[in-house]
């Protein structure tokens, strides 16, 4: 990684944490009233870690070891991989999905913004990973998108 995008990334990451945890740890902060709203986006929280951690886990076993090839990512019997089906990056579809829970379980502007910030590379990022896999493979499913299923 070169150093500017290490300061870049540092910076973001720090710099929306502090403003997060300024707003989360304040005096005057107040939870949302709803405790369904807490539990329901805490819930949903988990539940897209574990998807995010098993798409991880489902690209880090694409490739058998001591080997170059590359194959396409494709759902497993893992029900949390099985959003391959309708996008090229589930990962990313799984951290964005990560930090809306969080936004509204903590029903933070801050959290809200970091949502949005992070969306938006993860779109970018995710657009270029879709095109390099439709020039690479020739059989790449044609339905797939890059990172919202159906639409984006």
């Amino acid at each position: 990684m070169p150093l500017r995008n290490l300061f870049k990334n540092c910076s973001y990451y720090w710099l929306f944490g502090l403003y997060i945890g300024y707003y989360t740890n304040h005096p005057l902060y107040t939870a949302p009233a709803c405790k369904m709203q807490i539990y329901t986006s805490l819930a949903a929280f988990i539940l897209a870690e574990v998807g995010n951690l098993s798409i991880h886990l489902a690209l880090r076993n694409l490739r058998p070891e001591g080997s170059t090839e590359r194959k396409i990512p494709m759902a497993t019997s893992n029900p949390f991989t099985w959003l391959f089906k309708y996008v090229s990056c589930p990962n990313y579809t799984y951290e964005v999905m990560a930090w809306l829970s969080f936004s509204l379980m903590t029903n933070c502007l801050p959290a809200g913004l970091f949502t949005i910030a992070g969306f938006y590379q993860m779109a970018v990022w995710a657009q270029g990973k879709h095109r390099n896999y439709k020039k690479e493979f020739s059989k790449y499913p044609k339905g797939r998108k890059a990172i919202i299923p159906f639409v984006l």
